[in-house]
């Protein structure tokens, strides 16, 4: 646009178009007499300053002339301008069925958004759109002052919430802390299908990586039941945020029983569970507490430790919990007695070490790794909805024992 960038007005820049390329119109050339003018009517109006267009029963009384003629309908479009209404359009189809037209195709002027001409003038669009940004960056501005104000008062809440803290805990009947999360968290989102419903499950994370809230999207905008999940996850969410620990919601709200229940598809460690609740702390109690046992495809376990130089270093997943053995004296030639008691070896070289480091870790409860091989695809009891195992060829509940078919 070289005239704007040359410090021309709008108002000046549409003097000189005019004068230069004319109007595009015959209204209000001269010589011409007002009673000439529908000889030249279009379609459309013409140019920015012209009102005269084709009505639509010109179109219409064109069409029945000679529609008696012929065996099949018209292929002609009834064009009306931008400004036509909906009693236009219904006058339209009604007086075509009156006139015995047997189909009649109707445009409005400016109704596709891929129209490849267009009559209405750039000029004003150009305008209202600057408005338009003029306004925006209004709003946006007062958004952002908002925010900034929203963000000083969100920090000096955050540097006075230890001080109001010690304070509650010391004084008696003190009401319960509320731990708000920052503004910017992070968190992770998994997507999974829970016989056959797409569950979306969203975390929030404080600064030190635990959980302090959850969100729970499922089924379209409106429903009854995703209006109660996220009831639900809010609860959630504010009770860990006035330190109910998660363990006490995964305990108590694993192995729910109630519909939509069954197979799981999208995770890569949970492939069933008895309820879209049961499936949500099933996911937490993995990812933040470490709870294998709640998963039926059981996660990569951590390599030992690094015995020496040759041996490689080993990929850690992200679900596997961690076990940090405590650094030794490097002069010492063997484990003490105090570290067997805890089940930790100390390092040192050679074969030792190795021999050193399995007497030392914990014992692993062997009936635990058979039942975590034996239920990736074993049912749910039916009575209290535990997962079941194999007995012979059917299965039986170690919780209250149930069988499912076998004696």
């Amino acid at each position: 646009d070289v005239l704007t960038a040359l410090g021309f007005s709008r108002s000046q820049i549409e003097a000189a178009n005019e004068h230069i390329c004319g109007t595009m119109t015959v209204e209000g050339a001269p010589h011409l007499r007002p009673e000439h003018l529908p000889v030249f009517d279009c379609a459309n109006k013409c140019g920015k300053t012209g009102t005269r267009f084709i009505h639509h029963l010109g179109h219409i009384k064109m069409m029945a002339a000679a529609q008696s003629f012929l065996s099949g309908a018209i292929s002609k479009t009834i064009n009306m301008p931008h400004e036509a209404t909906i009693e236009d359009v219904l006058d339209a189809y009604h007086q075509s069925w009156a006139y015995g037209l047997k189909a009649m195709a109707l445009y409005r002027d400016g109704s596709k958004l891929s129209q490849p001409l267009s009559t209405r003038s750039d000029t004003s669009a150009g305008s209202e759109a600057d408005g338009k940004a003029a306004q925006e960056a209004e709003v946006q501005q007062r958004i952002d002052d908002a925010v900034a104000v929203a963000l000083v008062a969100a920090r000096a809440e955050a540097e006075r919430a230890p001080v109001a803290a010690t304070a509650m805990s010391t004084s008696a009947g003190a009401k319960p802390f509320r731990k708000r999360l920052p503004a910017k968290r992070k968190g992770f989102t998994q997507e999974a299908r829970v016989a056959g419903n797409k569950v979306f499950l969203r975390t929030g994370e404080y600064g030190d990586g635990t959980l302090g809230e959850i969100f729970i999207d499922m089924h379209k905008e409106g429903a009854a039941f995703r209006s109660m999940i996220n009831c639900f996850a809010i609860a959630i969410s504010k009770g860990l945020q006035y330190g109910v620990p998660l363990e006490e919601f995964v305990d108590t709200f694993t192995f729910t029983r109630f519909e939509p229940q069954g197979m799981v598809t999208g995770h890569p460690n949970i492939k069933m569970a008895t309820s879209i609740i049961d499936y949500v702390f099933r996911v937490l109690g993995l990812e933040y507490l470490g709870r294998t046992d709640l998963a039926q495809v059981q996660p990569d376990v951590d390599e030992p430790a690094d015995f020496g130089p040759e041996s490689s270093s080993a990929v850690e997943p992200a679900a596997a919990p961690r076990a940090t053995a405590p650094t030794s004296n490097p002069h010492a030639n063997g484990s003490s007695g105090n570290g067997h008691a805890n089940g930790v070896a100390e390092q040192a070289e050679g074969p030792a070490a190795v021999t050193a480091l399995l007497e030392g870790t914990t014992a692993l409860n062997m009936l635990d790794v058979h039942l975590s091989e034996m239920m990736g695809d074993a049912p749910f009891c039916d009575v209290c909805g535990h997962i079941t195992v194999r007995n012979g060829a059917c299965y039986k509940c170690l919780n209250c024992g149930n069988s499912l078919g076998c004696s």
